[in-house]
């Protein structure tokens, strides 16, 4: 967590002071929608902690309102990946996925606009949404014996050593058998765009996110679970406007 805020506060002083630079020579040009495709990197997640799919609405020179859907896998903090004799990696005491589906509805208001094909613009933007959560199994290939081995669900009572955990389950194995959780998510971020085309975006948005459930969900069942969760994240995204 401390690297990330590091990352992140190197990220804004660079970006911020970019814009500043170029605010006197900012011009205007006019874009009616955008439609943005994103990556997301997050405090909670992994490598790519999920998926964006955003669609902005301009209301007058400076604001935006946006409609956006978010997937995330969400993962707990106590998560430590293992190694076993086969090369395979595994979670010891994981025993379900989190898969967070985030419609949302949001506003982004610009503080500093860019010239048309050169600077950084910077805006601000605010979302709130429901979350839908799927509760998947997080399955293991453990060996019952030296000639028998099971893919099932982890319980902490029956597979009780992880020497004999010999990996983990196919993709996509057990989500037939999700559960699904219901709440809400908050995010507040800033954007940071560089494209140098005019139809074309590239940028990145910083932000925080809040996010809680109507249930406590049991990530790992021996440690202590959560039903809200808060997390730090940036995303990288690209898409094009008209």
């Amino acid at each position: 967590m401390s690297n990330f805020k590091i990352l992140f506060f190197i990220w804004f002083a660079f970006l911020a002071s970019s814009a500043l630079a170029q605010r006197e020579d900012a011009g205007n040009y006019e874009y009616d929608r955008e439609f943005l495709f994103g990556l997301n990197k997050n405090t909670n997640g992994g490598l790519i902690g999920g998926l964006v799919f955003k669609v902005g609405t301009r209301i007058d020179d400076q604001q935006f309102s946006f409609l956006s859907v978010e997937l995330s896998n969400v993962k707990s903090p106590k998560e430590v990946r293992y190694n076993t004799v086969l090369g395979n990696s595994y979670i010891f005491g994981k025993s379900n996925y989190l898969y967070s589906i985030r419609p949302q509805y949001g506003r982004e208001i610009i503080l500093f606009k860019k010239a048309p094909n050169q600077g950084v613009q910077v805006s601000a933007l605010a979302a709130v949404g429901p979350s839908i959560g799927l509760i998947a199994p997080y399955y293991i290939e453990y060996a019952v014996n030296r000639l028998e081995t099971v893919r099932e669900q982890y319980n902490p009572e029956v597979h009780q050593s992880r020497f004999n955990i010999l990996g983990t389950g196919r993709l996509f194995e057990g989500i037939g058998e999700s559960e699904l959780a219901i709440g809400g998510n908050f995010k507040a971020a800033l954007n940071f765009e560089f494209g140098v085309f005019r139809s074309n975006v590239t940028g990145v948005e910083l932000g925080y996110m809040l996010e809680g459930f109507t249930r406590e969900i049991p990530l790992i069942p021996t440690s202590e679970n959560r039903q809200i969760f808060q997390s730090a994240y940036f995303t990288f995204y690209y898409g094009f406007r008209k």
